[in-house]
């Protein structure tokens, strides 16, 4: 058990049963949505596969689109 698991157990014990019931069902829920991704070498197969003029349209969205502030959005 690492030094971390120690101390969030030293913790975990000292609390009400029901708030304990309320940690471990955030601890799955978070284990069944973290994900760790792949490493970029297992990607490489994929560069070069999209058509340039894809790529320029994505970019020109970019630039169009992703700087602009829309204050009544929210």
């Amino acid at each position: 058990m690492s030094a971390l698991a120690a101390e969030v157990s030293e913790h975990l014990v000292t609390l009400p049963t029901d708030i304990q019931e309320q940690i471990l069902a955030l601890v799955r829920a978070l284990g069944e949505t973290y994900h760790r991704g792949v490493p970029g070498r297992t990607l490489l197969s994929f560069a070069g596969t999209i058509p340039s003029d894809d790529l320029a349209l994505m970019e020109e969205a970019i630039e169009n689109e992703c700087e602009r502030v829309d204050a009544d959005e929210w």
